[in-house]
């Protein structure tokens, strides 16, 4: 038996941080809409109650029934789940006289309660909420207070409920860390056995339960989760795994044949297939980002499906599916706003069983179940890389000699990343051509050559992110080999846009 936090998401843009506290104090937890809680799940030991963009008494707030989850259950409520318990229980939450963000400090902490344990007046924590608790029910007392907010937290007498309007997820508050760990190990009774060893321990035998001897495909894209998922079923089902990764022409310079070359080295059955010349056909006069994208994800598809066919008797496919991808596929009601799968259509075009071994893991984790796996790092600290690769990197049509050019400025930047032990500083770097030529001189001679941009990000999740701030001396050095070694061009911008209101890719 696994314990189990349950989250209750009510929209909150950080619910899933508030999973990924929960998983780094290694206690498995789970992120599920508000309104469809396990009831008949004997593995959960306590409940999170996540933030909204809502107000409690606006007609469209999601609201769910806390009386089955009050006293039942250890319960912690986050901000908006802190003021609707308040609310539903006969409190008052109305409109604060300005809008609450950022730090703040606690001024006043009921030390003796066991969700405050260990923290201390002065403890910084982090607002973020439009409405305030102005009254408690009779047997909600307060435990914790700032200087703006008198109720920063609660706690309901005869019961284990707790309520925080400030979020301890967030990395601002330093002592959320402490209260999550307080809630989840010292009222949930968390045995704190979850960890990257033990996921592969019972993953593996799951796996072979829920395979047995039949044969499995994978695709494989070169980046960390495909790759992890396909070393984890290999130590499962061993030769009744194929792998296949397709270059559809679009890749960095050389990383079709060092991609091949790593995977063969991990003992996995690969097929490599070329397939670029297919690709380029398709892509020939096409300048519109989505449909660069339409093609390229049809092709893959295509492709993939006639190398798999080529493989007797195989009944499932299997993807490098993680978690985020499973909470962002649905919305808090249940509605499927966007498809997960790694490799959109293939499940239903080639009428296989899916395999997601990864479906529960978060990025980091992936990570760390790669490394006690024994993959190789380089692998496992890959950046992320666009499905499409460099074909929503080169703004207007493709062609196999502006891929050629990107591919060797590409090159450039990364290595030299690389080589200043600047790499694994970033989170997601590239070089992007673009459709615009300059005036340059060179040799005494006037160019009117290709510009590129360098695009590098610092982010912990990639739903935010800030341009890295590089060192002038590494920028000038990356932009003078670029102009020097590659044929064509004559100018190198750095895009110092962060997300948002950008993206982290151009298209």
């Amino acid at each position: 038996m696994q314990d189990k936090i349950i989250i209750l998401d009510f929209g909150s843009q950080t619910t899933q941080l508030i999973g990924r506290r929960v998983r780094d104090l290694s206690t498995y937890c789970e992120i599920g809409p508000y309104n469809k809680f396990p009831f008949d799940d004997p593995e959960v030991t306590g409940v999170i109650l996540s933030g909204s963009p809502f107000s409690v008494y606006d007609e469209k707030a999601f609201k769910t029934d806390l009386a089955r989850l009050r006293g039942r259950l250890p319960v912690l409520g986050i901000c908006y789940g802190a003021q609707l318990m308040a609310y539903e229980g006969g409190g008052s939450v109305e409109p604060a006289p300005s809008r609450e963000y950022g730090r703040a400090i606690l001024s006043a902490v009921k030390g003796d309660d066991p969700l405050l344990k260990d923290i201390e007046v002065g403890s910084q924590v982090w607002m973020s909420h439009g409405d305030t608790i102005t009254s408690l029910p009779a047997d909600f007392k307060v435990i914790a207070s700032t200087k703006e907010v008198a109720i920063a937290a609660y706690h309901v007498e005869g019961e284990q409920t707790w309520g925080v309007q400030f979020h301890p997820e967030v990395f601002h508050s330093k002592c959320g860390t402490q209260l999550l760990e307080n809630f989840v190990v010292g009222i949930c009774g968390s045995k704190k056995a979850w960890s990257a060893e033990s996921f592969i321990d019972t993953t593996v035998k799951s796996l072979r339960e829920q395979l047995g001897d039949d044969k499995v495909v994978l695709g494989l894209s070169g980046g960390v989760d495909s790759s992890v998922a396909a070393v984890l079923l290999n130590r499962a089902i061993g030769k009744n795994l194929t792998c296949i990764f397709v270059d559809h022409g679009m890749l960095r310079k050389d990383e079709f044949r060092n991609v091949l070359h790593d995977y063969e080295c991990l003992g996995l059955n690969v097929i490599g297939v070329d397939a670029s010349a297919h690709f380029f056909k398709e892509l020939a006069g096409v300048t519109e980002p989505e449909r660069k994208r339409k093609i390229i994800g049809k092709g893959f598809i295509d492709v993939f499906d006639a190398e798999a066919h080529k493989i007797k008797d195989v009944k499932w496919l299997a993807q490098g599916t993680i978690y985020p991808d499973c909470i962002e596929s649905l919305s808090i009601t249940g509605t499927v706003i966007k498809s997960h799968h790694n490799v959109g259509g293939l499940p239903e075009k080639m009428n296989l069983k899916l395999c997601e071994p990864l479906r529960l893991l978060f990025k980091d984790e992936v990570r760390a179940v790669g490394r006690s796996l024994g993959m190789p790092e380089h692998l496992i600290k890959r950046h992320p890389f666009p499905g499409p690769g460099l074909a929503v990197r080169i703004l207007g049509d493709i062609t196999s000699e502006k891929v050629k050019t990107l591919q060797e400025a590409d090159h450039i930047f990364i290595q030299g990343l690389r080589d200043w032990g600047l790499y694994d500083e970033v989170w997601q770097a590239g070089v992007v051509l673009l459709p615009v030529q300059s005036v340059g001189v060179m040799g005494d001679e006037r160019t009117y050559e290709r510009a590129v941009a360098l695009r590098a990000v610092t982010s912990t999740d990639a739903m935010t992110a800030d341009w890295a701030h590089l060192p002038y001396d590494f920028l000038a050095k990356v932009s003078n080999d670029i102009i020097n070694q590659v044929r064509g061009v004559n100018r190198v911008c750095y895009d110092i846009s962060s997300k948002p209101p950008s993206t982290i890719e151009w298209e």
